[in-house]
């Protein structure tokens, strides 16, 4: 774990502090009472980066809403999980995250009467296809999955209480609504009220923002018992129970896509709070943007039928790829899928393999380079550090941080230049032994493990090609070696022997013809290096740090 000094260390805020309080829309947010993290995020809420405080000393409670699961997961619900590695493994603070799963609404009823089966066997199916889809990303599961249907008791209680406190009402059909005049102007946090107070929409409603906490059950649906009949819970009223029934009447952060913001999380406030009667239930709200292809104003969502699917885009691509590919654009920017896009991560990654790969070749005495600048080296390595923990505590600035370590990779990769023999001079091996170690720490804060993949992606396929290539390169080395004997040995400008020159051209041919499998074999003066790596496929196979 990557630890800072300003992470370990976290001021207390006095309880005696007088709050600090932000206009939002004509709101108040006030700011929390706790312990100062160090990390400045963009509050929704403020509009504005505020300073992440925590109501316990290195614990972060997180709510997030889950999939609707009646169909394929898109990879937009991988997003947050960088940000919460990187509270996590940067700053040391424990991040309790509960996710709720809808595993009942009228796009999952729809779907069994098509399907011809029942709701619970559809929400039940794409459930277990999130999850599996969700590590197969890499991404940490919650601290728990909390499914609506099993909390319907806990919504109806939730609703009375609503009732009891006088924000809500029932209607003789046997819907709950909430009362949005009774909170006054505390409704509209996110964007404002979408009407004027005491306008009417149905028959039912006493204004049209009113929204359902319960709604009577239709022929043919799911329903559950309630004092105001048979019916199921609305679709805000299920978040704002299960956050409540984990963390109480107070929450740290809460996350979704931006889409989300209005109606639905500032339908969950005014419900939380109308229920626990707090001034402030949720402190931060997160919002990513929004993923869409290239050139579409349209986000991806399964309700534009648009997206991809996280199984058809690890068909082509890596969860490797896909971390680099979310960690080029800022969480909260709307970010343009497209090959271009991901080709870039793909190369980004390929740069880090390269580098490290050389820098061990280095260490090992298997590659040659002239006297390192090593003072210079190092020096870039306590800039890389710093920046890159500057950027990540600024709102989880991601572009800022990889742009940094890339800049790292280039100054290794500038002085490890290859030369054919050894020079007899002072060697650096331990700076690049630090700076190999560190880019590793880096990328695991994100997800990205260029080493065990690789050795787990071998693993699955059955077959251990390492030691295959490793003999291969071996003996083509020794091949080599031969044919670019010089005919004077004292002269390192006399002529080779004419007679070996073909087989410097089937070492050549041999190395060509293996990279489309592959194996891509470096040639690094009168030594080489070996990796397995993808495949023009797009298949999965082993990048190997070892060096002949």
């Amino acid at each position: 774990m990557i630890r800072s000094g300003k992470a370990l260390c976290r001021v207390f805020i006095s309880s005696c502090c007088v709050p600090v309080r932000h206009s939002v829309s004509g709101k108040a947010w006030i700011t929390p009472k706790g312990f100062d993290t160090g990390i400045k995020i963009f509050n929704s809420l403020t509009k504005q980066k505020e300073a992440l405080i925590l109501a316990r000393e290195g614990t972060a409670t997180w709510y997030s809403c889950g999939p609707t699961v009646y169909d394929h997961a898109h990879l937009g619900h991988a997003w947050f999980d960088i940000l919460q590695r990187i509270l996590t493994r940067l700053f040391g603070v424990t991040v309790i995250h509960a996710m709720v799963i809808t595993d009942i609404d009228d796009k999952i009823i729809r779907r069994s009467w098509e399907e011809n089966v029942s709701p619970d066997v559809i929400s039940r199916m794409y459930e277990e296809e999130f999850k599996r889809d969700m590590l197969s990303l890499k991404v940490v599961p919650p601290a728990v999955y909390l499914r609506v249907t099993e909390n319907v008791h806990h919504i109806v209680a939730f609703i009375e209480g609503i009732i009891r406190n006088g924000h809500a009402y029932a209607t003789k059909e046997g819907d709950v609504y909430f009362d949005v005049q009774s909170i006054g102007d505390r409704y509209g946090k996110f964007i404002g009220a979408v009407s004027p107070p005491g306008q009417s929409g149905s028959s039912n409603k006493r204004d049209s923002r009113d929204f359902a906490l319960w709604k009577r059950s239709k022929a043919q649906e799911p329903h559950w018992e309630s004092p105001w009949g048979r019916g199921r819970p609305g679709w805000h009223i299920e978040c704002s129970t299960v956050a409540s029934h984990m963390f109480g009447n107070q929450l740290d952060i809460h996350s979704g896509g931006i889409d989300l913001a209005f109606p639905h999380h500032e339908n969950e406030i005014a419900q939380s709070e109308a229920f626990h009667q707090c001034g402030q239930w949720a402190n931060y709200f997160l919002h990513s943007g929004h993923l869409h292809h290239k050139g579409s104003p349209e986000k991806m969502s399964k309700s534009l039928k648009n997206y991809v699917t996280i199984k058809d885009f690890l068909q082509s691509h890596t969860a490797e790829e896909f971390r680099m590919f979310c960690l080029s654009t800022k969480y909260r920017s709307a970010i343009d899928y497209s090959d271009g896009s991901l080709s870039e991560a793909r190369t980004s990654l390929e740069s880090i393999r390269t580098f490290i790969s050389a820098a061990q070749a280095y260490m090992k005495g298997h590659l040659h380079c002239p006297p390192m600048q090593e003072e210079l080296l190092w020096q870039r390595l306590t800039e890389a550090k710093s920046n890159i923990l500057t950027a990540l505590a600024d709102d989880f600035d991601t572009p800022r941080a990889v742009s940094a370590l890339m800049k790292l990779v280039y100054h290794g990769n500038f002085q490890l230049q290859p030369v054919s023999t050894a020079e007899g001079g002072v060697r650096s091996p331990a700076v690049f032994g630090a700076m190999v170690t560190y880019i590793r720490d880096v990328l695991d804060v994100f997800g990205i493990d260029l080493l065990h993949s690789r050795e787990a992606d071998v693993m699955s396929s059955g077959v251990n090609l390492q030691p295959v290539v490793e003999q291969l390169t071996r003996f083509r080395s020794e091949v080599r070696a031969f044919a670019l004997t010089r005919q004077d040995s004292q002269d390192k400008k006399s002529d080779l022997y004419p007679d070996r020159i073909s087989l410097l051209k089937s070492c050549d041919t041999l190395r060509k013809d293996l990279a489309p499998l592959g194996v891509v074999i470096k040639d690094r003066g009168a030594t080489s290096t070996f990796e397995i790596k993808l495949t023009q496929s797009g298949q999965r196979s082993h990048e190997s740090d070892q060096q002949t």
